[in-house]
């Protein structure tokens, strides 16, 4: 199977190429994993309608994390910004590079579902601590 005739714009072709290489693999083969996996998003029907801002993607651990819609961003990211480095949502938006309404719709997400965002925070830092050792 190949996608030779499928069209990319010229950029995105570049940095799926670049991806691929990285990965070791061919652009076919990096194409044909990232539909597979958007695909495997969208069955499994993780989005909550109450945030439409944010969507899951599958993280390196193969648990389902919760990003921001277009930017790959975790809300745990900017939940960290918000809570332990004392940021602002402009601050936040203006470091990221986001709207303060993303920023907000992320901390209210993530104050809707805190406990599971703080333990996914604590298992990153252990397992940093566990490979710093």
């Amino acid at each position: 199977m190949t996608f030779d005739s499928f069209n990319l714009p010229p950029l995105l072709q570049q940095e799926a190429q670049r991806c691929a290489a990285s990965l070791g693999i061919s652009l076919n083969q990096f194409i044909l994993s990232a539909v597979a996996e958007k695909v495997g998003i969208l069955t499994e029907h993780l989005d909550n309608p109450v945030f439409p801002e944010l969507t899951y993607r599958r993280g390196a651990s193969g648990l389902a994390v919760p990003i921001l819609h277009g930017t790959g961003l975790r809300v745990q990211t900017l939940a960290i910004a918000s809570q332990q480095w004392g940021l602002s949502a402009g601050q936040i938006a203006a470091e990221y590079d986001l709207s303060e309404t993303q920023v907000n719709a992320a901390l209210a997400f993530y104050a809707a579902h805190q406990q599971e965002i703080d333990q996914a925070i604590a298992l990153e830092v252990a397992l940093e601590s566990a490979y710093n050792v």
